[in-house]
């Protein structure tokens, strides 16, 4: 009966595509722009609904930082437009004893941009654009993560040393996403990743052998969780504990490395759901905490209330934290079916450590503005019509 197994997996991919990209507004999932620099890969976001529509994602540069919109709310202060890195908290003199987790948390950071990106190159090949200044200023100059998103053996390793120790010696902390579960994006616009999880297994360990022993932290596989109900039961099964042996192998290389699971978004899964899958996934034992809304445009207070709701629902333990992606909520999400480039979005809260949320470790910067989703331009290429619209949003 294979082939109506493949029907019925066929059908039931269809149905959670649907939920995802109707009822939940989207999730995660980025359109890989797979390319070099410096033999590092990145990948920009999007979502796969309409497949056969969009444009295939080209090779491009890899990209990198963007600022955030200044947030109408009161919030901790960030570094000026001039320096990529977020302001630390205040003082150990004028602040309270610190907890356990906080002595073990990125709280304080300063975050690592990385000086090569599409929006860089972009920058220095047009001075004389009148876009540029904003651009520079509020997108290019903010960091951002790095993307790995090749399954490449034999070179991973290399790629990764060569961002960890360029943040080592800046003394910044850079934020990485090993992109290549196998299944990626459930045969999606961002399909691809490792031929089978032994394979994947072999690539995570080079990937922490360039982890170095700075402060790193680590994305790992946005969507890999949220997006499971894709698989079988047993495949299901097979990535979750795939993901936990990820989390021990990149910890153990690294013990100053944070690593942070896939939890998925506000308008996605019910916070029950989300976190019995972390659980199944061995978040509490493999992990420093979860991320959410990575490629995404839900607003961050929304984002806060879901990420603290799953953390609850985890039921410990209390050192796990949160971090929400803030590269394109600044106006929350668009209408229904609005994914691709949606217009009048804007950027959101700069990427900092200093939150003064309780158990919100960061807002970042995981998908990176400015690259566009297939519908402004090529997906997964730099696209400064849409870079300045963000920006001006």
């Amino acid at each position: 009966m294979p082939g109506v197994r493949t029907q019925r997996r066929t059908e039931r991919i269809e149905r959670r595509r649907a939920a995802r990209h109707g009822v939940m507004a989207a999730a995660a999932s980025a359109v890989v722009a797979v390319g070099t620099v410096t033999g590092l890969v990145s990948a920009a976001g999007g979502e796969d609904a309409n497949d056969a529509a969009r444009p295939e994602a080209i090779s491009s540069p890899l990209t990198v930082p963007l600022p955030a919109r200044p947030s109408p709310s009161p919030s901790p202060s960030t570094a000026p437009p001039s320096s990529p890195a977020a302001s630390p908290k205040a003082s150990a003199k004028s602040a309270p004893r610190r907890s356990a987790r906080a002595e073990t948390s990125a709280v304080g950071a300063r975050l690592y941009r990385h000086p090569q990106s599409q929006v860089l190159d972009w920058v220095r090949a047009n001075p004389d654009d009148p876009r540029r200044p904003l651009i520079e200023s509020r997108i290019a100059a903010q960091p951002a993560a790095v993307w790995f998103a090749a399954h490449n053996p034999g070179q991973i390793a290399g790629e990764v040393r060569a961002v960890t120790a360029g943040a080592a010696a800046a003394g910044r902390v850079p934020v990485l996403v090993p992109y290549a579960i196998p299944d990626r994006d459930c045969g999606g616009a961002s399909q691809g990743g490792a031929p089978g999880l032994a394979a994947y297994d072999r690539w995570i360990r080079e990937f922490a052998g360039g982890l170095g022993g700075a402060p790193v932290i680590v994305i790992l596989e946005p969507d890999s969780i949220a997006l499971a109900d894709c698989l079988s039961d047993s495949e299901r099964a097979a990535r979750y504990a795939s993901l936990a042996r990820a989390g021990r192998t990149l910890k153990a290389a690294n013990p100053r490395a944070k690593v942070y699971f896939d939890a998925g978004h506000s308008g996605w899964h019910s916070a029950p759901k989300q976190a019995a899958q972390l659980r199944a996934a061995g978040v509490a034992d493999s992990g420093d905490g979860i991320f959410t809304n990575v490629s995404n445009f839900h607003r961050t207070a929304d984002e806060v209330r879901y990420a603290r709701a799953v953390l609850a629902a985890l039921g410990g333990p209390a050192r796990l934290g949160a971090l929400i992606d803030t590269s394109r909520n600044g106006n929350g999400t668009p209408g229904p079916g609005a994914w691709c480039d949606p217009e009048g979005r804007a950027l959101g809260r700069t990427p900092t450590t200093a939150t003064g949320e309780p158990r919100i470790d960061a807002y970042l910067w995981i998908k990176l503005p400015g690259e566009s989703d297939g519908c402004k331009g090529a997906a997964g290429t730099f696209t400064p019509d849409y870079a300045y619209d963000l920006a001006t949003g």
